[in-house]
């Protein structure tokens, strides 16, 4: 029998597919005009869905391996903030922001200058060159004044990113050798196509967590998330599980059952109730089942738990 996780993550891909027919005669909802402003303080793009801004901060100056392996940038690379209305109209923003080891302490100290919150901070991978670290940030307030006092942190990302030399051209890139759609089956989820990789990424609907008035869902960063790189034959997987506290030891052994490696566990979020943990893992292997032993680890999730 399906675990009713799993089965609500079937029937929420459901609607999603039938949502997803109905949009396609639908225009995107327009971006309101003081997240516009957002995009044009940060100078970057975005798209807003399900009462989200989402901002990406992509590290495309990166070219990181992992083990000696190349890791495309939408492998683990793409940092982001978010902006949902909470109570009076203030908005509730959360981030995570990429960065390699000498960028940590001057972004930190440019984000808390502003009055931002700093939440956490971490790895996403063993093994990594460069060194590559993961700091949430946290704020509460008009959205043109939480991006204003962002500004400064991202004007530090982007002095890096143009002092960094031109990288030489990529090869073209080769159409994925991975089924996709058998991927999709055995996690229990369609999943995005983005260059090299395939991610699928699932909500956490059965948690109800808020703050100041603001629903935390999966784009404000609650959600859980597989990236597969690669071949059938011969992949990578990394990904995040969002879990409660009762689930991170089933999900541990499921995941560690699997052969997949654990490489962090921690909070991303302070001050919420109820408390979410979030654990990061790693493998390489056959696409297949580096894919069942993610579907494992999300069958250990859910209200039963």
């Amino acid at each position: 029998m399906a675990h009713p996780f799993t089965r609500a993550a079937l029937a929420l891909a459901g609607l999603t597919l039938i949502a997803a027919s109905v949009g396609a005669q639908t225009p995107a909802p327009a971006i309101p005009a003081d997240y516009q402003a957002v995009l044009t303080t940060l100078g970057r793009q975005g798209d807003f869905k399900d009462r989200v801004l989402k901002v990406n901060i992509p590290r495309v100056d990166l070219r990181v391996t992992i083990r000696q392996r190349p890791a495309p940038t939408p492998f683990g690379f793409g940092g982001w903030v978010a902006f949902t209305k909470g109570d009076g109209g203030m908005d509730v923003m959360m981030g995570d922001l990429v960065l390699t080891e000498d960028e940590v302490n001057p972004v930190m100290s440019a984000v808390l200058g502003q009055g931002l919150d700093v939440t956490a901070l971490h790895n996403h991978f063993f093994w990594d060159t460069p060194r590559i670290y993961y700091m949430h940030v946290h704020g509460m307030g008009a959205a043109a004044d939480l991006a204003a006092k962002l500004k400064p942190a991202i004007a530090l990302i982007d002095q890096v990113m143009a002092r960094a030399a031109a990288p030489a051209p990529a090869a073209p890139a080769a159409a994925t050798a991975l089924d996709t759609a058998a991927l999709a089956r055995i996690v229990g989820t369609e999943g995005e196509q983005n260059g090299a990789v395939y991610k699928i990424t699932i909500g956490r609907p059965d948690i109800d967590l808020r703050e100041h008035g603001a629903a935390i869902n999966a784009r404000m960063g609650l959600n859980t998330w597989a990236a597969f790189t690669g071949g059938d034959a011969d992949a990578m997987v990394a990904g995040d599980v969002a879990m409660r506290d009762a689930e991170v030891t089933p999900v541990l052994r499921a995941l560690r059952g699997a052969g997949l490696e654990i490489v962090a566990i921690h909070h991303h979020m302070t001050g919420t109730a109820p408390g979410v943990i979030f654990l990061h893992y790693y493998g390489t292997g056959p696409a297949a089942t580096l894919a069942r032993g993610v579907r494992a680890a999300l069958d250990r999730l859910g209200p039963a738990r």
